[in-house]
């Protein structure tokens, strides 16, 4: 390599480290409203922003990431309610085109899309998308084949689909060996068993991200279990027909030591003309999953 070659290298990796810094910088000093109103890309061509990246495709890849993560956690806590996500799908596919191995982005990225509202843009398609590409790339990667299995089963309803992903994915090179029996327990119990099941493997995952998303779906099928619980309690106080129920009438009877709550401490609600037992909207358990059936 000659001198005036590694100085032109020098430069442009200079430049571009100067560019990420001062992103960085003018994303601290302004207010997130300010930059939020700026939900703009220049290009969604992954091709033309790899061509424009020269050598540095991973750190470009990086810088990307950073600003899907951005996007994401800004929109999910916008406190106006403005919840679009609109930047998030193009931001991962730049990401995972200028950096195709970057598998944290795949992973994560379709957790992201495919969160329902108004955690997530609710986008189970784009991020099956997402995961199919990092396939093509790693067809021999379980992991991704475990992920759209994933999605197809609790975010689509779709045990039949999410069965076959997960034979698929169990028929990998190095694939856990419980991948197998999972794949049968998805065709012959459309049940929270199941979905109890999946999330106590996640569970394991080396991801700390991972173990969060896990542990909060396992505490929300926790509560559709006690959901379940509580409107049949309710359903046998047999009132008489026309006249409203109220918690309070329960644990004036004795049936109730007191105002249901789930495992955040949020209490249920009871709506006194219907009887229909519901999470409480202020509780951090929301959105809940609309989610079969219970193992009885």
């Amino acid at each position: 390599m000659t001198a005036r070659h590694a100085s032109w290298i020098a430069g442009a990796l200079l430049a571009l480290t100067t560019a990420v810094a001062l992103q960085v910088g003018r994303d601290a000093a302004y207010p997130a409203r300010q930059r939020a109103s700026e939900r703009l890309l220049y290009t969604r061509s992954g091709t033309a922003v790899k061509r424009m990246a020269l050598e540095f495709d991973a750190l470009a890849s990086d810088v990307y990431w950073i600003r899907a993560i951005q996007h994401y956690g800004g929109d999910r806590l916008a406190p106006d309610g403005r919840r679009e996500y609109e930047l998030l799908q193009p931001l991962l596919d730049l990401t995972t085109t200028l950096d195709p191995f970057f598998t944290v982005a795949y992973r994560f990225g379709a957790i992201f899309l495919s969160e329902a509202p108004p955690g997530g843009p609710g986008r189970p398609d784009q991020a099956i998308a997402l995961l199919e590409k990092g396939v093509a790339v790693q067809p021999e990667k379980w992991q991704y084949f475990h992920d759209i299995a994933f999605v197809h089963y609790w975010h689509l309803h779709d045990p039949v689909t999410a069965a076959n992903w997960f034979q698929r994915a169990a028929a990998q090179p190095d694939a856990p060996n419980w991948l197998r029996p999972l794949a049968a327990t998805m065709v012959s119990a459309r049940d929270r068993s199941a979905a109890r099941m999946l999330w106590q493997q996640i569970l394991q995952s080396d991801q700390p991200w991972m173990r969060r998303v896990a542990q909060r779906s396992l505490i929300q099928l926790q509560a559709l279990d006690q959901i379940d619980d509580l409107q049949g309690l309710v359903l046998r106080t047999g009132l008489p027909a026309g006249r409203r129920i109220r918690w309070t009438d329960l644990v004036r009877s004795g049936i109730l030591p007191g105002v249901p709550v789930d495992p955040t401490g949020a209490p249920y609600q009871l709506d006194p003309d219907t009887g229909r037992v519901t999470i409480s909207p202020t509780s951090s358990l929301n959105p809940m999953p609309d989610l079969l059936r219970p193992l009885r």
